[in-house]
Formats: C-alpha cells, sequence, structure tokens
C-alpha cells in the first residue's frame, strides 16, 4: 500500500510538471504571437490612410520667417509662401489642411512626437538631415546673402567677412554655412533673425547671413541696410516627414507635382517670392 502511494504520489508530480510546461509553452507562444503582430502593425506605413481618417493634414512650422510663413500684424492669421503652399497642396489631396506653429528648434522633435504630419517652414536638406527623417523632392532653392548696413563700404562680397563678427539664426542653414566658413572672427547665433537685424543697425556685429528671400522682405521695411551680390551657398528646400512614411511623401510629391503643372505653383511664387 505504502508503494502505491508513493507511486501515485511520483504520477501526480510528473503530471503537473507537464501541465506547467504546457502553459508555459502556450504563454510562450502567446507573447511570440503579439510580439509578430506589433513588429507588423508597426512595419505597416498607414501615413496617407492617417490623413484620409483624419480629413486633415497638420502643417507645422516656425512662423517667423516672412515671406515664407509669419502672422499678418493685423488679422492674426497666417500667411507666406509655405502657408499658400500647403493650401494648395491640401485642395490638391482633398484634405483640409491645419496649420501649427511651434519654435523652430522644437520643430523636428515635434514631428517625431506626432504632433505634425508634415512640415513646410523653408527648412532644408541640410537642416532636416539632423533627424532622421522622410524628405520630400525640392520645392524652392534658397540662396543665402550677406547682409550689411547700407554705408558698409569694406564688405563687399562673402571673403571679405573674414575677422568679422557675423550673425545668424540659431538652427537655420545660414548658421550651417557660416559654421564651414573660414576666418571669421566671431559667430553670434540669435533665436530669430530679427534680434540679428537689431545688432547690425547698433554695430555690435558686422553682417547676417540669412536666406535672399527673407533679406529682400526685410529691406522693404526700411533702406538702413543692404544685400552683397554675390550668394555665400545654395539651399535645397523640402518638406519633411517622419522616417519612413513613404505613402504621406509620395502622396506630397505626387500634389506638389500637379500644382507646378497647372499653373498654381507659379502664382504663389509671383505673389511671395518674386522680387517686384
Amino acid at each position: 500500500m505504502k508503494k502505491i502511494k508513493v507511486l501515485m504520489s511520483f504520477i501526480l508530480i510528473l503530471s503537473l510538471g507537464f501541465s506547467l510546461m504546457g502553459c508555459s509553452q502556450n504563454e510562450s507562444n502567446t507573447n511570440d504571437t503579439i510580439e509578430n503582430k506589433s513588429e507588423e502593425e508597426a512595419s505597416v506605413d498607414n501615413s496617407w490612410k492617417r490623413i484620409e481618417d483624419n480629413g486633415k493634414l497638420v502643417v507645422g512650422l516656425c512662423a517667423a520667417y516672412p515671406p515664407f510663413e509669419s502672422r499678418n500684424e493685423k488679422t492674426g492669421e497666417f500667411e507666406g509662401f509655405d502657408i499658400d503652399l500647403a493650401k494648395a497642396l491640401g485642395k490638391e489631396l482633398n484634405v483640409d489642411v491645419e496649420i501649427k506653429d511651434a519654435e523652430w528648434q522644437a520643430l523636428l522633435g515635434g514631428l517625431n512626437k506626432g504632433d505634425f504630419d508634415v512640415l513646410i517652414t523653408c527648412m532644408s536638406k541640410k537642416e532636416a538631415a539632423v533627424e532622421n527623417v522622410n524628405m520630400s523632392d525640392v520645392y524652392y532653392q534658397l540662396n543665402n546673402v550677406v547682409v550689411v548696413k547700407k554705408d558698409e563700404e569694406n564688405i563687399k562680397n562673402p571673403e571679405d567677412l573674414k575677422d568679422k563678427i557675423v550673425g545668424v539664426q540659431l538652427g537655420s542653414g545660414s548658421e550651417q554655412v557660416a559654421d564651414k566658413m573660414e576666418g571669421l572672427k566671431e559667430i553670434k547665433r540669435y533665436n530669430y533673425n530679427p534680434e540679428a537685424f537689431i545688432d547690425l543697425e547698433n554695430d555690435r556685429i558686422d553682417g547676417i547671413i540669412v536666406g535672399y528671400a527673407y533679406a529682400v522682405n526685410h529691406l522693404k521695411q526700411g533702406d538702413k541696410f543692404k544685400i552683397i551680390d554675390k550668394p555665400v551657398a545654395s539651399a535645397d528646400i523640402v518638406m519633411v516627414m517622419k522616417n519612413g512614411e513613404n505613402n504621406l511623401t509620395a502622396k506630397l510629391n505626387e500634389s506638389l507635382s500637379k500644382i507646378k503643372e497647372n499653373g498654381e505653383y507659379d502664382k504663389i511664387l509671383e505673389n511671395w517670392l518674386t522680387i517686384k
């Protein structure tokens, strides 16, 4: 009888062990299935479907860079080349466009967090390349130029900035251009270009490196400054999407091509970026 009890106990323990192994195996299989499903879902590019389902394209920009984007002083409404471009693209895509204003330095981080669907904010390929992102086809070629005071006679080309103090906007393509220039005495970095123009007016810096369109727009406000004719560098301006959002990138490229073909792009260009 004692032997039978021992044998029964052994069989019970063995059965329990197999049962636990089975549960562990099932749990492992379940976890593997969930993990594989998550990886599969993550690999699916639903970037364009997201826009379609929401019925709108959320565009991130920094509204402090006329004539590309700024707020109208009287109405408070967004205006500029990039604003009209975004609206034209939205119309072509048959979705609404929502504009979200943010600090320039926070745009790429906000994009990756999901605050925006796309950045349309006069951002160059080099500026965007600091993050691993998708970029559209080039939609504008922007020259960086030197701006000096109107009575400045010693600075006639970029090479004359040797041993001079130059102002740039922090995080901009102009800053990247200045960083590569040799012989500068100092590079002063500003949150926004208007601060640099104030320092230039008050002789705290010798010149500013800035995008040509912005420089022309600023010079329209008075006759205190002038643009040096020879450009310092040229930048490719692109729209920026999260890395891997290829479907959205393709849709925006397709729409950009269409508004160039139907003449809408040229109208926007004429209105904002043609020097008259």
